[in-house]
């Protein structure tokens, strides 16, 4: 009978134990996320961490166990010994000290898994009035109400932002976990506020700040956009005020990111290492004084079509009816006295918006035309080697083809029938060049270069008659 009531008063010692541990938990979920992860480390004398597969370490108990944490949810089987549960979209992992038994680390275990996914349950019950709230805030900021937004978060010090604007597949389900993965709040948080929304089948988000941030946002966007093949443009840090300008260059510079770059900088797009080689004169002389008739809203509408190559998508960009677009971009060819849909205006008119300013020579002011270079600009000795090294190498047939092609804005079909060639030869040919070139011809930037590198190294017309016949519609190599 002993040895009985010996089991027996183990047995209750082990259910009171698993009962106080119960209500623990339960106590510490009732306050925060944060609170619950530190009473599983303490009930099972070890640490505990919720790791997200974007954001990382959600909670952590202790801090430094965080990398220990997420390394164990991406590899479990190297870290036999500890345990881990899917809970609330994350991974819960406890390490129990030796001494704790087993059936105390799975009760730990299961209870704080379920009560993660019951404290999730109740924040998705909320989240859908915060995300409307945040796309709210959003249009308002677009649509210069600076000081109300301000107002709104509490942070009156929120002087700049960075904007980023995400396209792809599942939009909605990136934009689910990246709220996960930031956290957002209403409340600035180190100098900062981040605001995210869906704004006509995009994720837009809007980090404000005092003038510069720490990356962290970046860094999820960047790890959501390769999880969710998502592309993305980003512009700022620019003054509060300049939001629309920078949503505007973010999705202009949207046009310019692949798959194996999926985030491009505003900054990066448009500008060319050409530019650096030109000449302060005439260079500067000329782009002042073909550009003069246009004001500084000008000049963005024409420099986000130039870099997203459409009126559609210029419009887009813009939040802007393509009509409207159309019409001040007829609007601006009267005043810049040019026929914009030539490919050579194109190029020069953005080789004009890209010029540096501070070197304006006033002293030779032209008369100088969008449609053509005056001499010493392109036909100089570092012109000839930035392009030589852009488009060197490429076979005649490549280089007629190409040439022909950017002349189109990048459409196969009408290319093809001035090379009088069909249009899976065409594009069979362009993927060479695509090979052999490095460059992404689908980026109307990049198709803008490759028509200046073409002039700078033309000695001969590039002309579709040069590719000579060897009958039908076949070439022979020259």
């Amino acid at each position: 009978m002993s040895s009985t009531a010996g089991t027996t008063e183990t047995a209750d010692a082990a259910e009171w134990d698993g009962q106080d541990a119960v209500g623990r938990l339960l106590r510490a979920a009732t306050r925060s996320g944060a609170d619950l992860i530190s009473e599983a480390a303490s009930v099972i004398e070890g640490w505990a961490v919720l790791a997200d597969p974007i954001a990382g370490a959600v909670y952590s108990t202790p801090a430094t166990a965080a990398a220990d944490g997420v390394h164990t949810a991406a590899a479990p089987r190297e870290h036999p010994h500890r345990v881990l549960r899917p809970a609330a979209g994350a991974v819960l992992v406890l390490a129990p000290a030796p001494t704790v038994p087993a059936d105390r680390t799975g009760l730990v275990l299961a209870t704080t898994a379920a009560l993660l996914e019951v404290r999730a349950r109740r924040a998705a019950e909320l989240l859908a009035e915060q995300m409307r709230l945040h796309t709210t805030l959003i249009r308002l900021l677009l649509a210069g109400h600076t000081t109300t937004v301000t107002d709104t978060l509490g942070g009156n010090g929120l002087t700049h932002v960075t904007v980023y604007r995400l396209t792809g597949p599942d939009v909605p389900t990136a934009h689910q976990v990246l709220w996960r993965a930031a956290r957002p709040s209403l409340v600035p948080h180190a100098g900062a506020c981040t605001l995210m929304g869906q704004l006509d089948a995009e994720l837009v988000v809007a980090e404000l700040h005092r003038g510069g941030d720490d990356g962290r946002i970046l860094r999820l966007v960047s790890r959501v956009s390769d999880r969710h093949s998502l592309i993305a443009g980003m512009a700022g840090p620019v003054p509060l005020t300049d939001l629309p300008t920078a949503h505007s260059d973010a999705a202009a510079a949207r046009h310019s990111a692949t798959a194996t770059r999926r985030i491009i900088p505003a900054t990066a797009t448009g500008t060319s290492a050409l530019i650096r080689l030109l000449p302060p004169h005439p260079y500067t002389s000329w782009a002042t004084t073909v550009l003069d008739p246009v004001t500084p809203e000008h000049r963005h509408l024409l420099d986000v079509w130039l870099r997203t190559g459409t009126v559609s998508s210029a419009a887009g960009a813009l939040g802007l009816s393509a009509g409207t677009v159309r019409a001040r971009l007829g609007h601006l060819a009267g005043l810049l006295g040019a026929d914009l849909p030539d490919a050579s205006v194109r190029a020069y008119l953005l080789l004009a918006l890209r010029a540096p300013t501070g070197h304006h020579d006033t002293s030779a002011p032209g008369p100088f035309v969008l449609g053509t270079l005056p001499a010493g600009i392109l036909d100089t000795e570092a012109a000839h080697t930035w392009a030589t090294g852009l488009i060197g190498g490429l076979e005649p047939r490549l280089r007629i083809a190409l040439a022909c092609w950017v002349r189109h804005h990048g459409k196969t079909a009408p290319a093809a029938t001035e090379l009088h060639l069909h249009r899976t030869t065409l594009t069979t040919w362009l993927n060479q060049c695509t090979d052999h070139l490095g460059q992404n011809l689908d980026d109307p930037t990049v198709r803008t270069e490759l028509y200046l590198a073409l002039e700078a190294t033309r000695t001969r017309p590039d002309d579709p008659a040069a590719l000579p016949r060897r009958g039908g519609r076949t070439y022979r190599r020259l």
